[in-house]
């Protein structure tokens, strides 16, 4: 995986490859999910992380189950933390065991 490009979050994935496949309208899939739309915005503005109960839902949803958007998400939080911590984590020793 490249250093200088992030994973995509999953929100994205959702809002521009799933939504248009589906050809749902956005509040007709919150109410399917069983989450508000300010929910399903906060996911498709990539403000908002998939949690494992989101992810239960998607994977339900897109009949593709919650492992998958939960990697995703992981992913792209595991990034993230490297990028914010590079400089810090230069000064952490790799400890071997003898």
């Amino acid at each position: 995986m490249s250093l200088n490009r992030p994973p995509t979050h999953p929100g994205a994935v959702l809002r521009e490859d799933v939504l248009p496949a589906l050809g749902i309208a956005k509040a007709e899939i919150a109410r399917d999910m069983g989450i508000s739309r300010q929910q399903l915005y906060g996911l498709l503005n990539e403000s908002r992380p998939v949690s494992p109960q989101i992810a239960v839902r998607l994977g339900k949803l897109c009949g593709n189950g919650p492992g998958l958007w939960l990697r995703m998400q992981t992913a792209y939080d595991l990034w993230n933390a490297e990028q914010e911590l590079a400089d810090q984590l230069d000064n952490i020793p790799t400890l071997a065991v003898d």
